[in-house]
């Protein structure tokens, strides 16, 4: 086992350096997890670490047996899963078959024949490989692996094109824990697993000996795994790494930020004394008191020093402002909140108070055949409630159905008179794509509403996305994009949609704060996030597969 070590890494893409002289050391046993939102660099690096990208400037040392989970299986989609689970094997297979051919030779051979250290240190070599590998296991751990990952009622004669994208994961992510290579690169590995799959997949990499590199927004997962943390995101001093799972990242943060904050203060009240002093202090001779007579007779004889001292003490304040503003400190990113300002008297929008005893919405047997099994609820101004439930239960069109987008089959949905509610869907969908993100912000709130809370000052988008676009950010930036749209203005009933979906973890840290007792009115949220499901302390609703 040898470690994965990468120093100095540059990479550019589409005229941007994705990374910039970062370098990373992933000795055997260590399992970094790569954290940060989308576009830090994170596939990225992952890419560049298993070879598959060239790197502008730096290198990089893999071991030789090394696993690189790709988004697609290499293989023809006319190829069938034995197939696959054959190459996966082939090399535990080749150990034991050449430690077969070693020892049958070995037997062969007398004691004293000059070929037998040299045959003997093959075979040790090669019974070491074997040993690395688990090759002796391989079968059954494939059939493990299979049943660990939900894949065994797959058939073997199924083809790779008649599986589902999550199926192919799935299967993709099956042949690399049997292969147990040296040294492990995953990206998003826990995408289309469910909860059991997820926990067998920890226990996998857990078990493994060599270097596991894995990039990852799911923050169980990434606590489950790992041990240290490498946070690609924008920081005072560039990314840092941290050592052990999440909820140590997690204290970390915290602490680092609160250094900054600090650091950001100190060094902001140090320039207001710097710009008092250079333009104020500096003239005052002897502050709070007049001249004595003396001190009148002797003044004039004195004045070519006094101006002497104003001018260095106008230099030296001069001299240290000019350093700060070459290195001062960018201000820490504002975290998120529901905190919109007050309406304007003349606000007639603005939704009337909500009185405690009152129900915001309530159902009564409501369902949708085939997509959501009758249920009824009722949710009052300050409600908490988590729709949890596998995939084909009904929790998007339960939302849906809250948001008044879908009309249910059966049943009966009560509103308040002039509830306003707010959506934010899985697949987010602006009407004119061509329109900027500042643009579409200013347009869905209005100018006096954007100027009052401005996209900029949520921390949402990066300052180089507000004017690209709509249609031209990723999903994960027209997501956030309508995420400010719901800060910015909430919603007497806010309905969330797996929300921390394509967030960085920090960001669904932030997201999870803001909805919470202190956040907007009434908040449903529907999510299979592990570390959002264990944390709620809300009100929860699991709903079952609807039988027509």
């Amino acid at each position: 086992m040898t470690a994965l070590v990468a120093h100095d890494l540059v990479r550019v893409l589409g005229g941007r350096r994705v990374l910039d002289g970062l370098s990373l050391t992933a000795a055997p046993g260590r399992r970094i997890g790569l954290i940060g939102e989308n576009g830090c660099g994170k596939s990225t690096l992952l890419r560049v670490l298993a070879g598959v990208d060239e790197p502008e400037a730096g290198s990089v040392v893999r071991p030789a047996d090394l696993g690189f989970l790709h988004q697609e299986l290499p293989f023809d989609p006319a190829a069938d899963v034995a197939s696959v689970l054959a190459e996966a094997l082939r090399e535990a297979r080749a150990d034991l078959a050449e430690l077969e051919r070693l020892g049958a030779e070995l037997a062969a051979l007398p004691e004293q024949h000059p070929s037998l250290p040299a045959l003997l240190a093959e075979y040790g070599r090669r019974l070491e490989q074997a040993e690395d590998r688990g090759s002796w296991d391989a079968d059954r751990r494939a059939a493990l692996a299979l049943d660990g990952l939900g894949l065994s009622a797959v058939g073997p004669e199924r083809t790779l094109g008649s599986l589902s994208g999550g199926q192919r994961g799935r299967l993709a992510l099956a042949a690399l824990l049997v292969r147990r290579p040296a040294a492990v690169l995953l990206d998003e590995p826990t995408n289309h697993l469910d909860d059991a799959a997820s926990a067998f997949l920890e226990a996998q990499l857990r078990s493994l000996p060599g270097a596991v590199v894995v990039a990852s927004h799911d923050r169980a997962f990434l606590e489950a795994v790992c041990t240290d943390l490498v946070d690609l995101d924008p920081a005072a001093d560039g990314p840092v790494r941290f050592g052990g799972g999440y909820l140590a990242y997690l204290a970390a943060k915290r602490a680092a930020r609160g250094r900054w904050e600090r650091r950001y203060a100190e060094e902001r009240q140090e320039i207001a004394e710097l710009e008092h002093a250079a333009g104020v202090t500096a003239h005052r001779v002897a502050p709070d008191r007049g001249r004595t007579d003396n001190e009148k007779m002797g003044y004039g004889h004195r004045a070519g020093r006094v101006q002497q001292q104003i001018s260095r003490r106008v230099r030296d304040a001069s001299r240290r402002l000019a350093e700060l503003e070459r290195t001062r400190v960018a201000e820490p990113p504002v975290p998120l909140r529901f905190t919109p300002p007050a309406p304007e008297p003349a606000d007639l929008s603005a939704p009337p108070a909500c009185p405690p005893s009152a129900p915001l919405l309530s159902l009564h047997g409501v369902g949708v055949p085939g997509r959501l099994a009758p249920v009824s609820l009722q949710l009052d101004c300050t409600e908490r409630l988590l729709v949890t439930g596998g995939n084909g239960t009904g929790k998007s069109t339960l939302l849906a159905v809250l948001a008044g987008r879908l009309d249910p089959a059966v049943g009966e949905v009560r509103r308040r008179p002039g509830l306003t509610v707010g959506l934010l869907a899985q697949d987010t969908v602006f009407a004119r794509p061509d329109r900027t993100a500042r643009e579409t912000y200013a347009l869905a709130l209005g100018p006096e509403a954007a100027e009052r809370v401005p996209l900029s000052a949520l921390g949402l988008l990066a300052a180089a996305d507000l004017d690209r676009p709509v249609g031209a950010l990723s999903v994960g930036q027209r997501r956030r994009l309508a995420l400010a749209l719901l800060v910015a203005r909430p919603p007497r009933l806010l309905l969330l949609d797996e929300p921390t979906n394509h967030l960085s973890p920090l960001l669904c840290d932030e997201l999870e704060e803001a909805i919470g007792t202190g956040g907007p009115g009434a908040v449903v949220l529907a999510g299979h996030d592990r570390w959002l499901r264990r944390r709620w302390r809300g009100r929860e609703l699991a709903l079952t597969a609807s039988r027509e």
